[in-house]
């Protein structure tokens, strides 16, 4: 049981990723763009469907105590599981320089007396050192970080809720978002973390209830990080560091949107290691960590976050259907492990890939393109799983 995580230890880390300014533009993009007594049914929907799959997902990697791109080679075989590792470790690199650009224009808004470049690479800095120090080391450092960091944002909500001028309808634009517009963005985010959780779930004392409360914590947080992104809306604003000065948090500002940048893009970079990992045996996740924070910062740099929403998208369209094989192949396919299963469950991932691309062209589809897609691939593997039962 040596250097095992504790329940605790991984819901703090879970309740962590939630907590960014991402997760709360997400939701201030919602709240700008439909009235909001119709977004909480989609809102949450999305996030405990999300919720769901990162449960399933994490506990595989959790019960076979490898990362979450090992963890797929039973499904995808050697070349899946480097494949996906591979696009995983783009993403995050992309994922990271969004969050970090994000974070950084936050800050500029605050009027911080440093360019938005240098507040980059500061943010990126940080990081790198708290990837190459490690979890285990700084996980009594993480708790007490992200103690202050939910005091903290607990103090914005109340202030955010005490101002006067609340809006029930969407105020700086004239799109409205329908019931699985609304839903698409909520999914996306739980969606964009399934290729990560098994990096933390594998080093679980108590894999079936370490995975619960991570994904749990997760689901909870990123529903109030989008709670917060409306609470901006309401008091008319689309600027979170408006909200900020508005609500009277100044130097208290700086501290939310520097640790909750920092926090969140560390475990996406320690992540973004592990999966890099999985391609080259012999890599040291820590120094591919670093290497990832640096380029990260150059692509935050270089306007990264002109293309945040249809990039995050993506990340649904490949990983989404990933996960659903994965979740069916596991389940309910125990010792599927062929090479043909292999070529079976790759092509059940390209079909629900495949189908997102189609039905995210139609405006607010049924269902959503993330959910068809996740169906699509499901259904294909668990045919696949039927069939070779009826061949035995």
């Amino acid at each position: 049981m040596e250097n095992r995580t504790g329940l605790f230890t991984n819901m703090i880390i879970w309740f962590g990723v939630a907590i960014s300014v991402s997760e709360i533009q997400a939701g201030i993009q919602i709240g700008s763009a439909a009235p909001i007594n119709s977004i909480w049914i989609p809102l949450i929907l999305g996030h405990v469907i999300g919720g769901i799959m990162l449960y399933f997902v994490g506990l595989i990697g959790a019960r076979l105590r490898v990362n979450a791109m090992e963890s797929i080679k039973s499904t995808f075989g050697n070349f899946g599981s480097r494949f996906f590792a591979t696009l995983n470790v783009l993403q995050l690199i992309a994922w990271v320089a969004v969050l970090n650009a994000q974070g950084a224009l936050a800050l500029m808004g605050l009027n911080v007396p440093i360019s938005f470049a240098l507040t980059c690479i500061i943010l990126a800095f940080f990081v790198a050192i708290w990837v190459f120090i490690g979890l285990q080391r700084t996980s009594k450092i993480t708790s007490i970080i992200m103690m202050i960091l939910t005091l903290l944002l607990a103090i914005l909500s109340v202030r955010l809720l005490g101002i006067n001028g609340y809006h029930l309808m969407p105020v700086g634009t004239s799109e409205t978002l329908t019931f699985w517009n609304i839903f698409e963005i909520s999914i996306a985010m739980p969606i964009s973390w399934l290729p990560v959780i098994s990096d933390y779930t594998k080093d679980a004392e108590s894999p079936k209830k370490a995975t619960a409360l991570s994904a749990f914590a997760y689901t909870v947080a990123s529903l109030w990080m989008y709670f917060i992104g409306v609470e901006v809306v309401c008091i008319g604003t689309l600027d979170i560091s408006q909200a900020i000065l508005i609500s009277g948090l100044g130097v208290q500002g700086v501290i939310i949107l520097v640790l909750s940048t920092v926090t969140t893009n560390f475990l996406a970079t320690n992540s973004a290691g592990e999966s890099a990992k999985a391609i080259f045996n012999r890599l040291d996740p820590k120094i591919a960590g670093v290497i990832v924070s640096i380029l990260s910062a150059v692509l935050a740099i270089s306007g990264i976050m002109d293309h945040y929403i249809s990039f995050l998208y993506l990340i649904s369209s490949v990983f989404a259907p990933m996960a659903s094989v994965l979740v069916v192949s596991f389940y309910f396919g125990k010792g599927n492990n062929e090479p043909k299963d292999w070529y079976w469950n790759i092509f059940s991932w390209l079909v629900g890939f495949v189908v997102y691309q189609i039905t995210a062209g139609f405006d607010s589809i049924f269902l959503g393109p993330t959910l068809i897609a996740v169906i699509v691939s499901a259904a294909l593997t668990y045919i696949w799983i039927l069939v070779k039962k009826r061949n035995n």
